[in-house]
């Protein structure tokens, strides 16, 4: 991260999360004070108000998919820049206060979305428990150390901190999952370009002209840049209107994604530019997918060539 290095962190609580587990992946995070926030909208705002230097908070999650209030916000609120993102294999635990068989279990606790994850597993373990939902993985653990629920759907690093037994482990259905977060911070320069960058986009379309999804999809692929995700929101005004989240493979400082977004600039009703930032690469899970690179003629060298030989014709040298 450019310029003094952000020593306040704030993110997505409570403690003893997957949040916190990937913001103390960070050394500046070790380093700093870390606050956990009770939302997504109070983290941000806490960057926002300048009461902290950074919020991680949840982006998107490998089997659930995005994290609505996150890109809502990034999209509608005041302008945040995404600096960092983790990447997080996410490992869940069915835990009680004390050893119980899952099959003999009435009630579990957890978060929407990790239920999500250990659906095949409940159904085939657990069949007669009521799954209940939680406000966090943490606070499933909590609830069921203080007795209100017989078990809980958990992060490891929540049983353990609340004193709970393991009776499952690596319940999740798909042994791969992964939590991707964003570190968030004020505006400011993004990164210097790594080679292997993301830039995240949030584009409204002119609804009134035909093939206005179209026209984004081909500023970037007329310029070799690679879209690695696509996602529509509704923006609220009325059924029917959608923004778009874009991950495209680059940095803003390179020739070809700049003019990409002077293109996006000229064919949207409007472009937020939420950060170029460097690509997290998890090592040790399942293998991913190479970097993609643009066809022969896209590279910066061939930008800056063909800015020149244009100049000299202006200029009329032809030779």
């Amino acid at each position: 991260m450019p310029g003094v290095p952000p020593t306040r962190f704030v993110y997505l609580g409570p403690e003893g999360t997957f949040a916190e587990q990937a913001l103390r992946t960070l050394a500046a995070a070790e380093r700093g004070t870390r606050t956990p926030a009770r939302s997504v909208p109070e983290a941000l705002d806490a960057v926002r108000g300048g009461e902290a230097d950074a919020a991680l908070v949840p982006l998107e999650n490998s089997i659930g998919g995005a994290i609505g209030i996150t890109l809502d916000e990034l999209a509608g609120a005041d302008p945040l820049v995404i600096s960092r993102e983790v990447v997080l294999p996410v490992e869940f635990v069915l835990a009680a206060r004390a050893p119980a068989p899952p099959e003999s279990l009435a009630t579990v606790i957890a978060h929407p979305q990790a239920a999500a994850q250990c659906r095949r597993w409940l159904r085939q373990h657990a069949p007669d428990a009521t799954v209940v939902d939680a406000l966090s993985n943490s606070a499933a653990a909590e609830a069921t150390a203080a007795g209100d629920y017989q078990a809980a759907i958990c992060a490891p690093v929540g049983a353990a901190r609340h004193r709970l037994t393991v009776i499952a482990d690596k319940i999740a259905d798909h042994p791969h999952a992964v939590t991707r977060f964003a570190l968030v911070t004020r505006p400011g320069p993004p990164p210097a370009p790594t080679g292997d960058d993301v830039t995240s986009l949030a584009v409204s379309i002119s609804h009134d002209r035909v093939g206005a999804l179209l026209a984004v999809l081909m500023e970037l692929a007329v310029r070799g840049v690679n879209l690695t995700r696509i996602e529509s929101r509704p923006t609220g005004e009325r059924l029917g209107r959608y923004a778009f989240f874009l991950d495209c493979t680059g940095h803003v400082a390179e020739a070809r994604m700049g003019e990409a977004l002077q293109g996006l600039r000229r064919v949207c009703a409007e472009v937020r530019f939420l950060g170029s930032y460097p690509r997290h690469r998890l090592s040790g899970a399942a293998p991913e997918e190479p970097v993609v690179t643009g066809p022969p003629g896209l590279s910066d060298r061939d930008f800056a060539d063909s800015a020149a030989w244009l100049s000299r014709i202006r200029h009329g040298q032809l030779g």
